[in-house]
């Protein structure tokens, strides 16, 4: 499948927002207004931060970010690659890399010339990608990876 990478709409919102809680928030307290409250400011924000999801015959199926600061960062870098999310249907189908090379074309586009990332779990799919493990660290008690990549 060859995904459609477009800029988040707001009719993408509450969609990606209910993705995103499934994968990143549950059990957190963060709800569902917070999260579009949290989506909708970044796609009416001023142009540097940016949300893309990608379409399987229209309809949202991921999405991923780029911010200038992550949540709860222990480390005071910017900017961020930030909440790529890919329906699990559609995982391992080249979604998440499209995702990912969209805000690495997007950051590149605006002069950024070095991003960051937190992840643990998809370590190797980051590196896959040219992304470079920096530090592990805990937050929280989870293990966490701090990872970089150098843009053209």
């Amino acid at each position: 499948m060859r995904p459609i990478i477009q800029a988040m709409a707001e009719s993408d919102v509450k969609a990606m927002a209910r993705l995103r809680l499934e994968a990143f928030f549950e059990g957190t307290g963060r709800t569902l207004e917070e999260d579009t409250a949290g989506l909708r400011g970044l796609i009416a924000g001023d142009g540097f931060e940016a949300a893309f999801v990608a379409r399987d015959r229209g309809r949202p199926i991921g999405s991923c970010l780029l911010v200038r600061d992550e949540i709860s960062s222990p480390h005071d870098l910017t900017p961020w690659l930030a909440g790529l999310v890919v329906e699990e249907t559609h995982r391992g189908s080249g979604v998440g890399t499209a995702l990912v090379k969209t805000i690495e074309a997007h950051a590149a586009s605006a002069g950024i010339g070095t991003l960051h990332l937190y992840t643990w779990q998809a370590r190797g799919f980051y590196e896959a990608l040219g992304w470079t493990a920096i530090e592990a660290f805990e937050q929280g008690g989870e293990p966490m990876l701090l990872m970089s990549k150098s843009l053209p």
